[in-house]
């Protein structure tokens, strides 16, 4: 059978997440039962990782096989006129038979989105997490530059996290602020459950005034999630793009 590899953005709002669970809406349960459709045959996708429920992507890569011969953009055209406004086939190309969407993922980028207008956003309500107050961003880029490099981050991983080891090499982080948006940028070779979310919960407090920016350092370097922040809402968190070698 053939393998073919995709790139997917959706909004991560109506859908609990992303694996197939019984019942229940999920990005990988609609997009199997898209391609099936067009394909005539069961087919399972799988993808670079599992955004949890309310994250969005602009860059999820995943992959599928089958032995019936396809045009790539005739099929992205099929697939999309059978998935929902929210999720959307960007590209279909061929994959070689060895490569694993999972484990050949060199690096993933994220970034998260805050709103901190006194007001709610009509337009960047499903994509941000609203703090509406001012933030010190010159605080949070000094606190977010402590987890550059590779690091155990136990100190910002759910209780439920299933990764064998907690170290990962973070190889950006950072914050840009404009027009009412701060966005929190992070590349890493992997995340650990809810990493980014509670990452994001500890720099608002840095940002608000509530922790010293040097403080991050020491939360990271006690492996305690108990000295981190709160986790952070997931709407405000998208998968931005997915690196190979």
């Amino acid at each position: 059978m053939a393998q073919y590899r995709m790139l997917l953005e959706y909004d991560g709002t109506e859908y609990h997440g992303w694996q197939l669970q019984p019942d229940t809406r999920t990005l990988q349960g609609v997009l199997e039962t898209a391609l099936a459709t067009v394909l005539r045959h069961p087919v399972r996708v799988a993808a670079s990782g599992r955004t949890d429920a309310g994250v969005h992507a602009l860059g999820q890569v995943a992959t599928f096989r089958t032995d019936r011969p396809v045009d790539p953009r005739d099929l992205r055209r099929s697939v999309n006129a059978l998935t929902p406004p929210d999720l959307a086939v960007k590209e279909i190309a061929p994959a070689a038979e060895s490569f694993d969407v999972r484990r050949h993922a060199t690096a993933r980028v994220y970034e998260y989105r805050i709103w901190t207008e006194p007001w709610r956003s009509a337009f960047w309500h499903r994509f941000t997490w609203h703090v509406p107050r001012p933030l010190d961003v010159a605080a949070m880029r000094f606190a977010a530059a402590a987890l550059v490099g590779e690091h155990d981050f136990s100190a910002f991983r759910a209780a439920d996290c299933e990764a064998d080891r907690p170290v990962r090499r973070v190889v950006s982080s950072g914050f840009t602020a404009a027009e009412g948006l701060c966005v929190y940028r992070v590349e890493a070779n992997a995340f650990l459950k809810h990493m980014v979310r509670a990452i994001v919960g500890t720099m608002v407090e840095v940002g608000t005034g509530r922790r010293p920016a040097e403080d991050v350092a020491r939360v990271l370097a006690s492996r305690s999630r108990m000295r981190a922040g709160r986790t952070a809402p997931p709407h405000g968190l998208v998968l931005m793009s997915v690196r190979y070698g």
